[in-house]
Protein backbone atom coordinates (compact mmCIF):
# COMPACT_ATOMS: atom_id res chain seq x y z
CA UNK A 1 0.00 0.00 0.00
CA UNK A 2 1.22 3.59 -0.73
CA UNK A 3 2.02 5.53 1.85
CA UNK A 4 -0.90 8.08 2.07
CA UNK A 5 -0.32 12.26 2.85
CA UNK A 6 -3.51 14.22 3.96
CA UNK A 7 -4.41 17.91 3.24
CA UNK A 8 -6.72 19.00 6.48
CA UNK A 9 -8.26 22.73 5.99
CA UNK A 10 -10.92 24.84 4.96
CA UNK A 11 -12.35 25.90 1.32
CA UNK A 12 -8.55 26.13 0.08
CA UNK A 13 -8.15 22.78 0.81
CA UNK A 14 -11.36 21.66 -0.10
CA UNK A 15 -10.85 23.49 -3.49
CA UNK A 16 -7.32 22.09 -3.88
CA UNK A 17 -8.27 19.41 -6.36
CA UNK A 18 -9.91 21.00 -8.57
CA UNK A 19 -7.94 22.09 -12.33
CA UNK A 20 -4.94 23.42 -11.57
CA UNK A 21 -5.16 23.14 -7.90
CA UNK A 22 -2.53 22.78 -5.59
CA UNK A 23 -3.74 18.91 -3.92
CA UNK A 24 -4.32 18.09 -7.40
CA UNK A 25 -0.52 19.51 -7.91
CA UNK A 26 0.84 17.44 -5.30
CA UNK A 27 -1.64 14.29 -6.33
CA UNK A 28 0.34 14.62 -9.66
CA UNK A 29 3.96 15.35 -8.14
CA UNK A 30 3.55 11.89 -6.10
CA UNK A 31 1.84 10.31 -8.49
CA UNK A 32 2.43 6.41 -8.10
CA UNK A 33 4.84 7.56 -4.68
CA UNK A 34 2.35 8.32 -1.88
CA UNK A 35 -2.06 8.79 -1.94
CA UNK A 36 -3.17 12.06 -1.49
CA UNK A 37 -5.94 12.46 0.37
CA UNK A 38 -8.60 15.88 0.15
CA UNK A 39 -9.95 16.95 3.83
CA UNK A 40 -11.18 20.22 3.71
CA UNK A 41 -13.93 21.97 4.86
CA UNK A 42 -15.44 25.39 2.87
CA UNK A 43 -16.77 28.01 5.94
CA UNK A 44 -14.83 26.10 9.20
CA UNK A 45 -12.83 26.94 11.76
CA UNK A 46 -10.39 25.66 14.12
CA UNK A 47 -12.82 24.78 16.51
CA UNK A 48 -14.96 23.46 14.26
CA UNK A 49 -12.88 21.39 12.47
CA UNK A 50 -11.64 19.67 16.40
CA UNK A 51 -14.92 17.80 15.89
CA UNK A 52 -13.54 16.33 12.90
CA UNK A 53 -10.53 14.89 14.35
CA UNK A 54 -11.37 11.59 15.43
CA UNK A 55 -13.24 10.72 12.42
CA UNK A 56 -10.45 11.25 10.02
CA UNK A 57 -7.81 10.61 11.80
CA UNK A 58 -8.69 7.67 14.24
CA UNK A 59 -6.37 6.59 17.46
CA UNK A 60 -6.59 3.15 16.38
CA UNK A 61 -6.20 3.13 12.84
CA UNK A 62 -3.19 0.82 11.95
CA UNK A 63 -1.49 2.60 8.92
CA UNK A 64 -1.64 6.41 9.92
CA UNK A 65 -0.74 9.27 7.41
CA UNK A 66 3.09 9.86 6.79
CA UNK A 67 2.25 13.62 6.01
CA UNK A 68 -0.61 15.58 7.11
CA UNK A 69 -0.85 19.55 6.34
CA UNK A 70 -3.10 21.44 8.61
CA UNK A 71 -4.25 24.59 6.62
CA UNK A 72 -7.08 26.79 8.43
CA UNK A 73 -7.22 30.44 9.80
CA UNK A 74 -8.85 32.02 7.06
CA UNK A 75 -11.97 31.77 8.81
CA UNK A 76 -10.59 31.96 12.24
CA UNK A 77 -9.73 35.72 11.33
CA UNK A 78 -13.29 36.86 10.33
CA UNK A 79 -13.80 39.83 12.37
CA UNK A 80 -16.76 39.93 14.88
CA UNK A 81 -19.41 42.80 14.16
CA UNK A 82 -19.19 42.17 10.24
CA UNK A 83 -20.71 39.38 7.99
CA UNK A 84 -18.95 36.65 9.25
CA UNK A 85 -18.66 37.33 12.77
CA UNK A 86 -19.97 33.46 13.28
CA UNK A 87 -16.40 32.09 12.29
CA UNK A 88 -14.65 34.18 14.05
CA UNK A 89 -12.11 32.22 16.62
CA UNK A 90 -9.86 34.44 18.86
CA UNK A 91 -6.55 34.34 18.02
CA UNK A 92 -4.91 32.76 21.27
CA UNK A 93 -8.01 29.78 20.95
CA UNK A 94 -7.10 29.69 17.27
CA UNK A 95 -2.99 28.73 18.32
CA UNK A 96 -4.69 26.64 21.23
CA UNK A 97 -7.01 24.75 18.40
CA UNK A 98 -3.82 24.19 16.18
CA UNK A 99 -1.76 22.70 19.21
CA UNK A 100 -4.76 20.30 19.98
CA UNK A 101 -4.52 18.84 16.29
CA UNK A 102 -0.97 18.12 15.93
CA UNK A 103 -1.34 16.44 19.76
CA UNK A 104 -4.05 14.36 18.22
CA UNK A 105 -2.26 13.86 15.48
CA UNK A 106 1.32 13.00 17.00
CA UNK A 107 -0.96 10.32 18.50
CA UNK A 108 -1.64 8.74 15.75
CA UNK A 109 1.91 8.39 15.03
CA UNK A 110 4.91 9.93 16.50
CA UNK A 111 6.31 9.87 12.72
CA UNK A 112 4.00 11.73 11.00
CA UNK A 113 5.30 14.60 9.47
CA UNK A 114 3.23 17.37 9.96
CA UNK A 115 2.85 20.68 8.30
CA UNK A 116 1.30 24.21 9.83
CA UNK A 117 0.68 26.46 6.96
CA UNK A 118 -1.15 30.19 7.60
CA UNK A 119 -3.94 31.65 5.69
CA UNK A 120 -3.25 33.44 2.78
CA UNK A 121 -3.23 37.52 2.97
CA UNK A 122 -6.28 39.08 2.37
CA UNK A 123 -7.13 41.63 -0.45
CA UNK A 124 -9.83 43.69 1.66
CA UNK A 125 -11.02 45.57 -2.34
CA UNK A 126 -11.20 42.57 -3.67
CA UNK A 127 -13.39 40.85 -0.94
CA UNK A 128 -15.10 44.28 -1.28
CA UNK A 129 -15.89 43.47 -5.23
CA UNK A 130 -16.67 40.04 -4.58
CA UNK A 131 -19.79 41.11 -2.25
CA UNK A 132 -20.95 43.62 -4.83
CA UNK A 133 -20.73 41.29 -7.46
CA UNK A 134 -22.78 38.95 -5.48
CA UNK A 135 -25.33 41.30 -3.42
CA UNK A 136 -24.98 44.32 -5.60
CA UNK A 137 -26.05 47.32 -3.07
CA UNK A 138 -27.11 45.25 0.13
CA UNK A 139 -23.21 44.31 0.00
CA UNK A 140 -21.83 44.82 3.10
CA UNK A 141 -19.82 48.45 3.40
CA UNK A 142 -17.01 46.43 5.69
CA UNK A 143 -14.92 43.92 5.05
CA UNK A 144 -15.48 40.45 6.75
CA UNK A 145 -11.74 40.66 7.45
CA UNK A 146 -8.47 42.37 7.23
CA UNK A 147 -5.21 41.23 5.78
CA UNK A 148 -3.75 42.93 9.16
CA UNK A 149 -5.74 40.57 11.65
CA UNK A 150 -5.35 37.60 9.34
CA UNK A 151 -1.83 38.27 9.82
CA UNK A 152 -1.80 38.37 13.18
CA UNK A 153 -3.39 34.88 13.23
CA UNK A 154 -0.17 33.84 10.62
CA UNK A 155 2.25 34.81 13.21
CA UNK A 156 0.91 32.78 15.93
CA UNK A 157 0.81 29.80 13.81
CA UNK A 158 4.21 30.00 12.73
CA UNK A 159 4.96 30.88 16.54
CA UNK A 160 3.62 27.25 17.32
CA UNK A 161 5.47 25.46 15.04
CA UNK A 162 8.74 26.74 16.35
CA UNK A 163 7.22 25.81 20.29
CA UNK A 164 6.42 22.21 18.77
CA UNK A 165 9.79 21.98 16.22
CA UNK A 166 6.92 21.59 13.49
CA UNK A 167 7.63 22.74 9.46
CA UNK A 168 5.36 25.45 8.39
CA UNK A 169 4.86 27.53 5.60
CA UNK A 170 3.96 31.41 5.79
CA UNK A 171 1.73 31.97 3.26
CA UNK A 172 0.87 35.34 4.16
CA UNK A 173 4.45 36.18 3.55
CA UNK A 174 5.53 34.69 1.10
CA UNK A 175 2.55 35.97 -0.82
CA UNK A 176 3.09 39.57 -0.59
CA UNK A 177 6.72 39.06 -1.75
CA UNK A 178 4.74 39.43 -4.99
CA UNK A 179 4.04 42.60 -6.53
CA UNK A 180 0.30 42.54 -7.44
CA UNK A 181 -0.57 39.84 -5.39
CA UNK A 182 -3.53 41.01 -4.81
CA UNK A 183 -4.72 40.01 -8.26
CA UNK A 184 -1.97 37.78 -8.98
CA UNK A 185 -2.23 35.02 -6.40
CA UNK A 186 -5.88 35.81 -5.02
CA UNK A 187 -9.47 35.04 -6.94
CA UNK A 188 -12.16 37.09 -4.59
CA UNK A 189 -9.40 38.80 -2.77
CA UNK A 190 -9.30 35.42 -0.10
CA UNK A 191 -9.45 32.14 -2.32
CA UNK A 192 -6.37 31.04 -4.81
CA UNK A 193 -5.84 31.76 -8.57
CA UNK A 194 -4.22 29.24 -10.03
CA UNK A 195 -0.82 30.64 -9.95
CA UNK A 196 -1.85 31.14 -6.36
CA UNK A 197 -2.28 27.93 -5.97
CA UNK A 198 1.20 26.90 -7.69
CA UNK A 199 2.53 29.03 -4.74
CA UNK A 200 0.79 26.83 -2.32
CA UNK A 201 2.06 23.59 -4.20
CA UNK A 202 5.85 24.78 -4.38
CA UNK A 203 5.89 25.50 -1.33
CA UNK A 204 4.56 22.07 -0.04
CA UNK A 205 6.74 20.30 -2.08
CA UNK A 206 9.80 21.99 -0.67
CA UNK A 207 9.06 21.09 2.78
CA UNK A 208 8.25 17.51 2.30
CA UNK A 209 11.73 17.01 0.61
CA UNK A 210 13.43 18.96 2.96
CA UNK A 211 12.15 16.52 5.52
CA UNK A 212 11.93 12.89 4.11
CA UNK A 213 9.32 12.78 1.48
CA UNK A 214 11.27 13.87 -1.51
CA UNK A 215 9.51 12.27 -4.42
CA UNK A 216 12.49 11.92 -7.01
CA UNK A 217 13.83 9.52 -3.83
CA UNK A 218 10.52 7.51 -3.37
CA UNK A 219 10.02 4.13 -5.15
CA UNK A 220 7.09 3.64 -7.22
CA UNK A 221 4.49 1.41 -5.67
CA UNK A 222 5.22 -1.45 -9.06
CA UNK A 223 7.31 -1.85 -11.61
CA UNK A 224 8.15 0.69 -14.73
CA UNK A 225 6.70 -0.95 -17.38
CA UNK A 226 10.46 -0.89 -18.73
CA UNK A 227 11.64 -3.08 -16.12
CA UNK A 228 9.22 -5.63 -17.44
CA UNK A 229 10.35 -8.59 -19.53
CA UNK A 230 7.40 -9.39 -22.53
CA UNK A 231 8.57 -12.66 -22.45
CA UNK A 232 9.02 -13.34 -18.41
CA UNK A 233 6.84 -10.51 -17.09
CA UNK A 234 6.44 -12.66 -13.97
CA UNK A 235 10.44 -11.96 -12.71
CA UNK A 236 9.92 -8.08 -12.90
CA UNK A 237 7.13 -8.80 -9.67
CA UNK A 238 8.97 -11.28 -7.73
CA UNK A 239 10.19 -8.62 -5.57
CA UNK A 240 7.47 -6.72 -4.86
CA UNK A 241 4.63 -8.62 -5.33
CA UNK A 242 5.29 -12.93 -4.38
Amino acid sequence: MRPQIVLFGDSITEQSFRSGGWGAELANTYSRKADVFVRGYGGYNTKWALFLLHHIFPLACTKPPVAVTIFFGANDAALQGRTSERQHVPVEEYKENLKKMVQHLKGCSTTMLVVLITPPPVDEEGRREYARSLYGEKAMKLPERTNEVTGTYARHCVELAKELGLRSIDLWSKMQETEGWQQKFLSDGLHLTAEGNAVVHREVVKVFSEAWLYAAEMPNDFPHHSEIDGNDPEKAFQQRCL
